[in-house]
């Protein structure tokens, strides 16, 4: 039977988002096939997407950044967790590789885990690096990295290039380091909308706008909930259940239906420049008003992507912690759609690339 061994990085949701709507298209075009998620993302995210067949693993694959939330990377704990993965890094290797060859999958890809590349060369299984950054190019973007770190990242960089190739999912990063790269277009598998049913379990009327606020896997610690409440003619869906007795503040994990669904059925979502509410946004034609963080290397592509093809208004750090959100919001609806459409087609490209290898 035909499987596929899929090392998705746990840093937030972006890697699995983009991983699920390649898995989904190649189904349709292998027969039987399975899927080996090996990741820490959480089962209940690919429970609503995923249509193959799949089993989950849930072992560490890669450290990305360490988050003081969704907006801010911890610099030094950050090189701190990196030096102790790499600590046990011979052991990781070899335990990865026991694992591939019990498997026997007819391919690795990873969405980003250098870690799988380097199993996979050890292995002799066909790897493939699906991904619109790498972490080295993550890493080497931060600010004032200690010397004594120039070694780790010269080791993952070499571990990436083991790979046999890379698909490279715009839009994104250079994919520096790899040795032979394909450009794919954008992914995205956005949902139907559900918006009269989710306005009626929320009690909402059809005059006010409901805006998501998800930024992301990472949650955010605090909200300026007085705010908020205060601000008329719009309701917010938030991923957790608020402090206090809202009326105009909702968690979405009460009304059961799945994220990609709100995401569909919204006015607007606010979010920090990730890849799939990005690209899912500008899919679906939805308003984007978006907190930058300026220290993540593939926020500028997404920034321009969203500009290029969607509706994106930009709300500074202050403005977000204040809550000084109405003219943001008011201006982020009244744009107009862009005339330009992106050509979503990362998932049916990548299925193509790796066709060959289920032969």
């Amino acid at each position: 039977m035909p499987s596929i061994w899929c090392a998705i990085s746990g840093h937030g949701f972006g890697h699995a988002a983009q991983v699920v709507p390649v898995l989904n298209e190649l189904g349709r075009h292998v027969p039987r096939l399975t899927a080996i998620l090996r990741t820490t993302v959480p089962p209940t995210f690919f429970q609503d997407r995923l249509t193959v067949p799949w089993s989950p693993q849930a072992v560490q694959q890669d450290v990305g950044c360490i988050q003081k939330g969704p907006l801010d990377i911890d610099i030094p704990a950050t090189w701190e967790a990196h030096r102790e993965f790499h600590a046990t890094w011979e052991s990781r290797v070899n335990a990865e590789a026991a694992a591939m060859r019990a498997a026997g999958p007819n391919l690795i890809l990873a969405d980003t885990p250098y870690l799988a590349v380097t199993a996979g060369k050890q292995t002799g299984i066909p790897t493939v690096v699906l991904a619109n950054f790498t972490w080295h190019e993550v890493l080497v973007s931060l600010d004032d990295i200690p010397s004594e770190h120039h070694a780790l990242l010269q080791s993952i960089r070499t571990s990436y290039g083991h790979a046999d190739m890379a698909l490279r999912i715009a839009p994104g990063l250079p994919l520096s380091g790899l040795r032979e790269v394909v450009d794919i277009g954008p992914i995205a598998e956005p949902a139907s909308s559900q918006r009269v049913d989710l306005r009626s379990r929320l009690e909402i009327a059809a005059s006010e706008r409901l805006v998501l606020v998800g930024f992301g896997g990472i949650p955010l610690e605090s909200l300026p909930w007085d705010q908020m409440e205060q601000m008329w003619g719009f309701h917010f869906l938030i991923p957790v259940v608020p402090p206090g007795n809202f009326s105009r503040i909702h968690s979405w994990s009460t009304v059961s239906v799945p994220f990609t669904t709100v995401l569909a059925s919204v006015d607007l979502v606010m979010t920090k420049p990730g890849y799939g509410t990005i690209v899912e946004a500008v899919a679906l034609g939805l308003p984007v008003l978006y907190v930058r963080r300026y220290n993540f290397a593939d926020e500028a592509p997404l920034v321009t992507f969203l500009h290029d093809y969607g509706r994106g208004r930009e709300l500074s750090r202050q403005d977000f912690i204040s809550g000084h959100w109405r003219p943001a919001l008011e201006a982020a609806l009244s744009d107009s759609a862009s005339p330009h459409h992106p050509p979503l087609t990362g998932a049916s490209d990548t299925a193509k690339a790796l066709l060959r290898y289920f032969q």
